[in-house]
């Protein structure tokens, strides 16, 4: 490691670079402003390049480079560091993440890149002191409609809620949504109003009564919900009917003696037989038990 002064032009941009979306202009303007009264106070950090060449390429400070070529200076100090063998990926996610915080599509650029050079959830997590449930939510950005993505990239950005419903959905379904609710040029998007077009019913695995038997036999597939409380279990489906389905068929096999299934009326309260009442404290032997599915399952 060592510190040696260049011409900034010569300096060449990192493809792999973390922070893709633009500063604004203010940001830009007073950096601009310091540069052109004191210099540039934190160099960059460059490393050689690896395919053949003599130059360096930038691996953090991309932005102090570009205005330093804007206020004229001919030479600036630069840190030069060992080449990295996933071309500074990790190294440039750190550093931009220590000087000033990503917004979440930078992060989950930076982590999709990483994942793609062999790193692993656990690993990232550990490398940016990020717990992996936090790791994992942030990949959900891989599912949300691009034209959605650019909106969040510059920091208009949904709640975790309507971020998971976003998520959630499938591309066409964002596509027709957002083309309605898209809004106008320096307009917030509506994100409430777009989750709620793109919101399913969820049933949630805690509330079913079957087993994994039953589950594969009416095509039910878990989902984990990465915004629930950890120490809860947060897994859903949105196959409303197949879980319904595993549902009674599981009441049919587990009737209790004296017992019988009950539909429910439009309030979703159970329907009890004629001259039947309801019970309340400890059933007698002579009582009978109904079940019946309420609206959640």
């Amino acid at each position: 490691m060592q510190i040696m002064k260049v011409d900034p032009r010569a300096l060449k941009e990192n493809p792999d670079r973390m922070r893709q979306s633009k500063s604004s202009p203010q940001a830009d303007a007073l950096m601009l402003a310091t540069i052109k009264a004191v210099g540039i106070v934190q160099p960059p950090v460059v490393a050689p390049e690896t395919d053949g060449g003599n130059g360096y390429i930038i691996d953090a400070g991309h932005r102090r480079v570009r205005l330093a070529i804007a206020a004229g200076l001919e030479e600036i100090e630069i840190l030069v560091v060992d080449a990295a063998n996933d071309n500074g990926a990790m190294r440039s996610m750190v550093e931009n993440s220590v000087r000033e915080a990503l917004n979440p599509v930078d992060q989950w650029r930076g982590i999709e890149r990483l994942v793609a050079l062999g790193w692993t959830e656990e690993a990232i997590a550990v490398a940016l002191a990020l717990p992996v449930r936090q790791i994992r939510k942030l990949r959900l950005l891989a599912n949300v409609l691009p034209a959605m993505l650019e909106k969040m990239a510059l920091g208009d950005m949904p709640n975790e809620q309507q971020l998971r419903v976003i998520a959630a959905a499938g591309q066409v379904d964002q596509k027709e949504v957002w083309k309605a609710h898209k809004p106008k040029k320096g307009d917030t998007a509506p994100w409430w109003q777009i989750a709620n077009a793109l919101t399913k019913k969820r049933m949630y695995a805690k509330d079913a009564s079957f087993g994994d038997d039953l589950a594969e036999a009416y095509g039910i597939e878990w989902v984990e919900d990465l915004f629930a409380p950890a120490d809860q279990d947060g897994r859903y489906t949105t196959n409303v009917e197949g879980f319904l389905g595993a549902q009674h068929e599981w009441m049919i096999n587990n009737l209790p003696r004296k017992g019988a299934i009950v539909e429910v009326n439009s309030w979703g309260q159970p329907e009890l037989p004629k001259k039947a009442a309801q019970v309340y404290g400890k059933p007698s032997k002579s009582d009978h038990a109904a079940l019946y599915l309420d609206r959640d399952g």
